[in-house]
């Protein structure tokens, strides 16, 4: 739709962990434009940098 994503509508959807996308076209410079909005209080920078410390760790980066 023209007029999604809206922060006020869409903050929130999934639970605030979701991404939501809209106003998709076709663009002459790119492929394709869009407009994204995320949320990311719930995990927030510092619980994902937390998330991939440990995903390195476990894949061996850090020995």
């Amino acid at each position: 739709e023209d007029n999604m994503p809206q922060a006020k509508l869409h903050r929130n959807l999934e639970g605030g962990m979701a991404v939501s996308i809209g106003r998709l076209r076709e663009d002459t410079q790119y492929d394709y434009k869009f407009v994204c909005l995320s949320h990311n209080t719930l995990r927030g920078a510092a619980g994902g940098a937390v998330e991939m410390a440990e995903l390195y760790a476990a894949k061996g980066y850090f020995d």
